[in-house]
């Protein structure tokens, strides 16, 4: 069983959390503050962690930081009362893996975290498989029947993502944060440039297509 840690000092919301993500069936643990999370980190196997940032004694920052410090690689989704970008930049540059913002919608709660164990699950294996094609993260190579394509590093790492989600459409901006770095100064047309290469070298496979969505990004389906 996946198990959960809820890290909320709303004892309210704590509760709320904690009820639907039984009912999903997850096994849940639950902290008022980041100090006692820690406490149930040392003790237990935490599969993915949500916490608030607003919190006493430690807050969800600081104890992202400190995981993240202490090389925990668990997945974790922050909420939080604040919307700006520069609290969201601050959440990401700690190690946050996704955002909510509250009031929480506790169905779309429960499809971020099924998505992020998704995620982590293909992180941790590092590989994923298409019908007969393979892409292998610590090489960045796709294989297939025929041949071995070795990648450049952020061409591996744009099709790799966009195959971790098939369907999801992603803007060009999501790509450049995620794979050049919130700090980047590289201008949004280098993605469209990363794109026609992949095209070029696998446009012809089965497996899967990159699709261009008008006005908005790229998605990739799943032929298999």
């Amino acid at each position: 069983m996946v198990n959960i840690l809820v890290v909320d000092d709303n004892e309210s919301i704590r509760k709320l959390m904690t009820t639907y993500l039984i009912r999903d069936g997850y096994h849940v643990f639950a902290a008022s503050d980041g100090l006692k999370a820690l406490e149930v980190l040392d003790t237990e196997h935490i599969d993915l962690m949500i916490a608030d940032i607003m919190m006493p004694n430690m807050d969800g920052y600081t104890l992202t930081e400190e995981l993240r410090g202490s090389r925990h690689d668990l997945p974790i989704l922050m909420i939080t009362a604040k919307e700006t970008f520069e609290d969201k930049k601050k959440g990401f540059l700690v190690g946050t893996d996704d955002y909510m913002v509250k009031p929480i919608d506790f169905d779309e709660m429960l499809l971020r975290v099924h998505a992020l164990l998704r995620r982590a699950k293909i992180s941790n294996e590092h590989r994923i498989v298409i019908g007969d094609v393979i892409l292998d993260y610590e090489t960045l190579t796709v294989t297939t029947p025929a041949e071995t394509f070795v990648l450049p590093k952020k061409e591996f790492y744009l099709l790799f993502k966009l195959l971790s989600y098939p369907q999801k459409i992603f803007t060009r901006q999501d790509l450049m944060d995620e794979i050049w770095g919130l700090d980047h100064d590289t201008d949004e047309r280098t993605i469209d440039v990363h794109i026609k290469r992949l095209r070029e070298k696998f446009d012809g496979f089965e497996g899967f297509k990159i699709i261009t969505v008008r006005g908005l990004g790229y998605k990739v389906d799943k032929l298999i």
